[in-house]
């Protein structure tokens, strides 16, 4: 009788799942949505982004505070802060990410910022790109 072994590539093991924001119920079972590892890791670290510091009941330090340099006339050193401090959010607030690159570029029209941000999910070998555009909102 053979011994099967399981190996990373011959089966694929979902390491991280989160619920979906929308709550969205699954057609198949009745259940809600579950987002796996990449899409799971890639939501959160947009959540943790477009989260202001002190908006989170019970965890005033959790977030990536960038919505207030979003209203500062958009030079370089600005986008250097921004790219700062979105590199120590997900340092900070996202262990399952491993960041590789940050980019921000703001488009001038629209008074957006877009960031790019590479990183690995821990445990796998891809590496995920998330684009990320922060707009001006009140």
């Amino acid at each position: 009788m053979p011994i099967t072994v399981f190996t990373p590539r011959t089966k694929k093991l979902d390491l991280y799942s989160d619920l979906r924001k929308d709550l969205a119920i699954s057609p198949l079972s009745s259940d809600l949505t579950v987002l796996k590892n990449d899409d799971a890791v890639k939501d959160a670290l947009k959540n943790l982004l477009l989260t202001d510091r002190g908006e989170r009941l019970m965890q005033p330090n959790l977030g990536g505070n960038i919505r207030s340099l979003l209203f500062e006339n958009l030079t370089p050193a600005v986008l250097q802060m921004i790219k700062t401090q979105i590199e120590e959010t997900v340092k900070l607030y996202e262990p399952r990410a491993e960041l590789i690159d940050v980019t921000v570029a703001a488009d001038m029209d629209s008074s957006n910022v877009s960031a790019k941000i590479t990183f690995y999910v821990r445990n796998q070998e891809q590496p995920i790109t998330l684009d990320v555009i922060l707009e001006r909102t009140r």
